[in-house]
């Protein structure tokens, strides 16, 4: 059947009533049923389905649709369904069914009813389901979301690839791969996998204009972050991804008792559950899904408003899918991830149990999250290079849409720094990776170096007088701007661009921003609207307020922490409280410590508030969902009762950091806890007065300058122990 492009047209008008394509589309849909092996990148709310929809709906038999989740197949079934008067236009064969619905299915198919048949890999292996395929007229197979058949890939499946020997035994078939997201490594894992290495490729940009990207450091006050942020898109669609079930439900619960409609979904739930909240979500009787990554695979909601990662993902391509998600229609999108490189860690933990060359992928992957979440330099640049696009910071399409083009770092010329890099590669024979260059250049041996005598070439300790951190911001600048790449095969070796050989040979300006540094959980954390446009942080109420701190501190004879952190100062500039019982309600405060230190605070706000016009706003009170509030009694309870610190963590099932985390939320909103029976067990006389003197004439509580200070004579969890005490004893 020899379709026209006049005729494309009068087909897509007739089946979706669309009046022209998008995009690649009509390219790709001709190569598919001119039968040629097709492979689509296309980024989420590009139009992928639509691809191979319309030639199973024009072309005589059924096209046979590989999709991985039963979500996103049920999703487009649906879909189908709605544009025909057909029910069996489209069917799903998975695990779901039952004998009589399966039998429908193969009715259908047999009787050339069924245009579209969705399966899930595992189903397809199915020797019976082979056999019955096998006697039908297939048109082709669509590979959708075909990163999963790549080990590079954020969602690898087994079941993906032994694909291309189904597929042989039903039949010598066209296939066709999509996928939102994929670097040449996965791509070209991908073709090889299919065994269509000469398929004709269609390559969308990469770049979703609409999309706002933000990086926030991640406090132990996120959940109060999130909340106000939420609250600032009111009756607005959003998702929140979380790494774990356990965070999913909690949060969930959070959002609940403050207001918002949310529900939970991750695969611990039942089917029915999640097909229920999914629904919700599309129905719009719910605003925000509270999400692990099992949730939004193919969800056609166009009107997703924002994307929260509460935890930062395990890879660039889950990253840049799940944000994919959000403003499908061309409007507003806002994408926010809280990172922590504590979060980092726990995913280093969770491969450690994994085989070593799983290990060193996932590790690969983790270090490119981590530099897109510490780079000061355009996020959609750096996410746009790592897919292999090249992008204008300056003209291009969305260049001001990220957090670091609108707050924009201090550039420095490091044109020296990029020629002493460049050497450094080139001379070790461009064999190793980003760590190997920097300990060559910061001097630092380790075996690899040593065996290759790296140590004793002039080349060692060149760069020495920079930090690692230093080198590492210059590496990725140096990566984005093309003087370095990264080899595909032996993934992560540094090598050298022609550009990087002709800078070497002719040096010229390079301006570089140093990283984001997201030293500490406790770092004050700098609001940004819903807009993007900034800090909202009052600062000239900051200044006022900081400078009363500092005399209230001077009179009482305590540092200015002691009566109120920063977090709390910034939360008053968000909130103007101006009587005790609005204070007790700021972050870190509590009723305890709004009647020791709060009069003066509340006079100076009230003040300001009024000469200067200030709207303040409605309710800013996050409310607990009760858990914590019945923990903290019970801590109370039992630091009373002289009860040892690790009984009390055991019997709660907590580890200990989780517990102190909730012995400093109880001491820093103003009450008291005695834990001295159990410092005496741990220190002595001596090092409790060295440590409780260091807080008294510290200007900062912080955890990381007091590890920096004592440099190895006292651990974490030494020193924040000491911290609830000094803090109980000398501000409570």
């Amino acid at each position: 059947m020899k379709v026209t492009k006049i005729n494309l047209l009068e087909y897509l008008k007739k089946y979706f009533g669309f009046s022209k394509f998008k995009g690649l589309q009509e390219d790709a849909i001709e190569s598919l049923i001119e039968g040629n092996d097709t492979f689509v990148v296309m980024p989420t709310g590009g139009g992928k389905s639509l691809i191979y929809q319309l030639p199973a709906l024009i072309l005589d038999g059924t096209a046979i649709v590989v999709s991985p989740l039963i979500a996103l197949m049920k999703n487009q079934v649906d879909a189908m369904r709605g544009i025909s008067s057909e029910y069996g236009i489209a069917h799903v064969l998975n695990s779901s069914l039952n004998k009589g619905e399966v039998a429908r299915v193969k009715s259908d198919i047999e009787n050339g009813v069924t245009k579209l048949l969705y399966v899930a890999p595992e189903s397809l292996t199915k020797e019976e389901n082979i056999e019955f395929l096998k006697n039908q007229k297939i048109t082709f197979f669509a590979i959708d979301e075909a990163h999963c058949i790549s080990e590079w890939g954020h969602d690898f499946r087994p079941e993906y690839r032994n694909l291309r020997n189904i597929i042989y035994k039903i039949g010598n078939l066209p296939i066709i791969g999509l996928t939102a997201t994929a670097t040449q490594k996965v791509q070209d894992d991908i073709l090889k996998n299919l065994g269509i290495s000469d398929a004709k490729t269609f390559k969308a940009s990469f770049n979703r204009a609409n999309l706002f990207y933000e990086v926030r450091p991640k406090t132990k006050e996120v959940e109060r972050d999130i909340i106000r942020f939420v609250r600032n898109y009111k009756d607005k669609s959003g998702i929140i991804y979380c790494l774990s079930r356990k965070k999913v439900e909690e949060i969930a619960q959070i959002l609940q008792v403050n207001g918002i409609k949310a529900v939970p979904y991750h695969a611990g739930l039942d089917a029915k559950t999640r097909a229920k909240h999914q629904d919700m979500f599309l129905m719009e009787d719910i605003d925000v899904v509270v999400a692990t990554i099992a949730f939004g695979m193919g969800i056609d909601k166009p009107d997703v408003r924002f994307v929260i990662h509460h935890d930062i993902p395990k890879s660039l391509e889950s990253y840049y899918q799940e944000t994919g998600r959000a403003g499908r229609d061309g409007g507003e999108g806002f994408c926010l991830a809280f990172y922590s490189y504590r979060d980092i860690e726990k995913l280093e933990k969770f491969l450690s149990g994994k085989p070593v060359a799983e290990q060193e992928i996932g590790n690969a992957l983790l270090q490119e999250v981590v530099a897109y979440a510490e780079t000061s330099m355009s996020r959609r640049k750096f996410l746009l290079h790592y897919f292999g696009e090249e992008f204008d910071e300056v003209n291009g399409e969305g260049a001001d849409m990220d957090d670091n083009i609108r707050n924009p770092k201090k550039r420095t010329e490091a044109k020296e720094e990029v020629e002493i890099l460049l050497n450094v590669v080139q001379k070790t024979k461009e064999e190793y990776r980003s760590k190997e260059i920097i300990n060559t250049l910061i001097g630092k041996e380790n075996a690899l170096l040593i065996s290759h005598k790296t140590h004793l070439q002039p080349i060692f300790g060149v760069g020495k007088k920079k930090e690692d951190r230093h080198w590492m911001a210059l590496i990725r600048q140096v990566l984005v701007e093309g003087l370095l790449k990264k080899e595909i095969e032996q993934y992560g070796v540094l090598k050298l661009t022609p550009e990087g050989n002709q800078f070497i040979e002719k040096p010229f300006s390079f301006l570089m921003t140093e990283d984001h540094v997201y030293s500490d959980e406790n770092d004050a954390m700098i609001i940004t609207n819903a807009k993007g446009s900034g800090s909202v942080v009052d600062d000239k109420l900051m200044i006022l307020l900081k400078d009363l701190r500092r005399k209230v501190g001077k009179k009482l004879g305590v540092p200015p922490f002691v009566v109120f952190q920063d977090p709390s100062l910034e939360d008053m500039t968000l909130k103007y409280p101006v009587d005790l019982k609005e204070l007790a309600n700021v972050h870190g405060v509590g009723e305890g410590k709004a009647k020791k230190y709060g009069k003066e605070f509340v006079e100076l706000i009230s003040r300001y508030v009024d000469e200067n016009d200030i709207v303040r706003p409605d309710d800013l009170i996050v409310k607990s969902t009760g858990v914590n509030s019945g923990l903290k009694l019970y801590i109370i309870q039992n630091t009373d009762k002289k009860i040892p610190i690790s009984d009390i963590a055991h019997s709660k099932g907590l580890e200990m950091p989780e517990l102190v985390k909730v012995m400093e939320q109880i001491i820093y909103s103003g009450t008291k806890i005695n834990i001295d029976y159990y410092i005496d067990e741990l220190l002595d006389e001596d090092q409790q007065e060295e440590i409780m003197d260091y807080f008294m004439e510290s200007e900062s509580d912080k955890i990381q300058l007091a590890l920096d200070e004592f440099d190895g004579d006292y651990d974490d969890e030494e020193l924040r122990l000491m911290r609830i005490k000094f803090i109980s004893d000398v501000a409570n």
